[in-house]
């Protein structure tokens, strides 16, 4: 087992008082940090290399003696993301990519029925980023607020973890998180945790994921509450994912099977992943509407690991004991377009392109019917409201709907609060919830959000409004605002002045109803 070379933490005086607890694989050692315990970098399975390369994960290696888990493990092999994004860039290498952290405010001898409430981060990363070390992700401040358990963990991102390949199970990712729930159910009673009180929450492709996780056989009764940030609708078809990998193959000169592919490092095989995503926009005519999000990995409804969409099976009522938080930000895909320098610049026929692709109907039908909507948008409006809707609101607001058709309850919530950052222009955007949440405003998407500003009190109210909702819901189901429900369509709306209305996207609502996001298919050959 290959040990993180140099560790990924805050600078801890060495005479911190260090803490063992044993878990099933063996003893580990953290260290306190002012008030808490914190434990980094322990193995919840094998690393997925050699024999393990590309199967399911394994239990992993069980060690003698202590083991320090003073440092984050290393990421998953990743193609290069935006700088700080993931803290993949200051991170340990080594093959010991399945790790698992734990910020505890007591361990030791507390019974699980006296355990304190556990909540389970899943990161995001368009399923081909993201470490769970990444600084903003730092969950002290969580767990302070909520006297809780916070638990993060890594799973495999990209061709590792999502490729649809030939002799290995789909959903490699997907099975790296129940595995990780796996290890929380067995082992987090011994850091202060309640096994049976565990809210999985997420935000993006860890939204999506948490969205999965509530559909997947293998991960139920594993969490009773779950809480999903801006829910991405992209789930493949098995067709369009073996389209993808075969492709992706193809780049490194190799037929998509586990066999040919792992002939190649990890960590050298994600530049075939990144070489077909420089492409996928050119390639409308045979991957539709994935083709422009560049991004060739996503959860594939395969039938069996994934047996439906999430929203098939909410509605049918597979969660329906699961208590759910979802919601969405009010400008998400502005930070699309600020990444790809388009803020004020769409284009007449980039809006028509966007709307005839996106919109519920598509082609000219689609497009009307925006255009009708929205009379007084211009093309950088509809071109930004077609696509935030398409990828996260409606899928989000879709989510609770079909998670209460199913005789389940959700809450729903908007956040509409600009970043400062910008000059306000990127709005409530993708991702601006994650610094909210975490009280990490100078880390990783945090550094673009909050440039060149000091953190406003009004940020720092919303995240203690985060606080006290997420926590007290992890605690009791109750976030402090009314389930939502088909009549009067209640949500929280995160604001300077936040309140709770109706739904206020209710023009976007009212086009898409009725759509219930299909596994996103293969159009041609």
């Amino acid at each position: 087992m290959t040990t993180p070379a140099a560790p990924d933490t805050p600078d801890i005086p060495a005479s911190a008082e260090q803490l063992v607890v044993q878990t099933a694989a063996g003893a580990v050692r953290g260290r306190r940090e002012e008030d808490l315990a914190v434990f980094r970098g322990m193995p919840f399975a094998a690393p997925p290399v050699g024999e393990a390369r590309f199967q399911a994960p394994r239990p992993p290696h069980p060690w003698d003696g202590v083991r320090d888990a003073h440092a984050f493990g290393p990421p998953p092999p990743q193609e290069a993301g935006i700088q700080g994004r993931t803290g993949v860039l200051d991170a340990p290498t080594g093959d010991d990519w399945l790790t698992v952290n734990v910020w505890t405010p007591d361990v030791g001898s507390q019974s699980p029925s006296a355990g304190r409430p556990v909540m389970v981060w899943i990161y995001g990363g368009a399923y081909k980023l993201g470490h769970s070390g990444s600084p903003g992700y730092d969950a002290q401040h969580l767990a302070r607020a909520g006297d809780l358990v916070i638990v993060t963990f890594n799973y495999r991102v990209g061709i590792e973890g999502f490729a649809r390949i030939e002799g290995a199970p789909a959903n490699r990712g997907l099975l790296d998180q129940v595995a990780a729930l796996e290890w929380v159910r067995d082992n987090i009673a011994a850091f202060g945790g309640d096994p049976g009180r565990v809210t999985v929450f997420g935000e993006s492709a860890g939204a999506g994921s948490v969205a999965a996780l509530l559909a997947m056989p293998s991960a139920r009764g594993l969490f009773g509450r779950a809480i999903a940030q801006s829910v991405p609708g992209t789930y493949f078809s098995d067709e369009l994912a073996r389209d993808l990998a075969t492709e992706i193959a193809a780049e490194a000169g190799l037929r998509p099977t586990a066999a040919d592919l792992a002939t190649v490092d990890p960590r050298k095989l994600t530049e075939a992943g990144a070489a077909l995503g420089a492409k996928m926009a050119e390639r409308v005519d045979r991957w539709g509407q994935v083709a422009p999000t560049v991004t060739p990995f996503s959860p594939v409804v395969d039938g069996e690991i994934l047996p439906t969409t999430p929203w098939q099976a909410l509605a049918a009522g597979a969660a329906r004991e699961v208590e759910l938080i979802v919601g969405h930000n009010a400008q998400e895909f502005r930070l699309f377009l600020a990444m790809g320098g388009l803020l004020g610049k769409v284009t007449e026929e980039q809006a028509t392109a966007a709307l005839r692709l996106f919109a519920p109907g598509g082609g000219a039908e689609g497009e009307h019917a925006y255009r009708s909507a929205f009379p007084e948008a211009d093309p950088s409006e509809l071109y930004e409201r077609v696509q935030s809707d398409w990828l996260f609101h409606i899928p989000s607001l879709h989510l609770a709907e079909a998670q209460v058709a199913g005789g389940g309850r959700a809450h729903v919530y908007e956040l509409t609060w600009p970043a400062p950052g910008g000059g306000g222009a990127l709005g409530a955007c993708h991702g601006l919830d994650i610094p909210l949440l975490f009280g990490t405003y100078g880390a990783d998407l945090g550094n673009l959000l909050f440039a060149g500003v000091e953190v406003p009190a009004e940020a720092r109210a919303l995240t203690a409004r985060f606080h006290t909702s997420w926590t007290s819901f992890a605690r009791t189901g109750d976030p402090g605002w009314p389930a939502y429900d088909s009549e009067r369509r209640l949500v929280q709306v995160l604001d300077v002045e936040p309140e709770v209305r109706p739904y206020p996207e209710e023009t976007s609502r009212r086009l898409w109803e009725g759509h219930d996001f299909p596994p996103l298919p293969l159009i041609g050959g």
